[in-house]
């Protein structure tokens, strides 16, 4: 898989500013990069908002809207860090505007700590701390999954490509 990293890591929110290069990178590139993040952000978090409108939680009920959305958002960064560390040459905003905005907007881990608090007052606390453990659990496993499934998947294409070179170069 090692052919298949690009030579220049995409900008994210990990600069060092001990290391030069990296703290003139962001010197250089940080207005562009806070508005990919804001306008990702606002288009993940109006998708979060439309489905928690779609599918509101009961007062005691397992918010299931917030759990869903941050399990598969949890898996969509799985599969998105594969994908822009490992396989393409993005440009150094997809990162930033796809990770950091859309999916960061997305997942809500601050709605689920409220959505877990609801459910203490409202006597449930049997469901809040299930819904405490299922969504930590499930957020970490669907990371893994996407991580792991990409991974397979671009495995098997640069096999395949490998192959394909070898044929039409013997």
């Amino acid at each position: 898989m090692d052919e298949l990293r690009p030579h220049h890591l995409p900008i994210d929110s990990d600069i060092d500013l001990h290391v030069e290069r990296q703290r003139t990178e962001l010197l250089r590139t940080h207005g562009a990069v806070l508005a990919a993040i804001s306008v990702g952000g606002a288009i993940g978090a109006l998708a979060r908002y439309g489905l928690g409108v779609a599918f509101p939680p009961g007062r005691t009920g397992f918010p299931w809207a917030t759990f869903g959305i941050n399990v598969v958002g949890s898996l969509l960064i799985g599969i998105l860090m594969v994908l822009v560390v490992d396989v393409w040459e993005a440009h150094p905003l997809v990162r930033p505007f796809l990770g950091v905005g859309i999916l960061g907007g997305f997942t809500t881990f601050s709605t689920y700590v409220v959505d877990a608090q609801r459910l203490v007052n409202a006597g449930a606390a049997a469901t809040a701390l299930a819904y405490l453990a299922a969504t930590l659990a499930g957020a970490i496993f669907a990371v893994y999954v996407g991580l792991t499934i990409t991974r397979a998947a671009v495995g098997r294409r640069a096999a395949r490509r490998a192959t394909e070179r070898e044929r039409v170069n013997a």
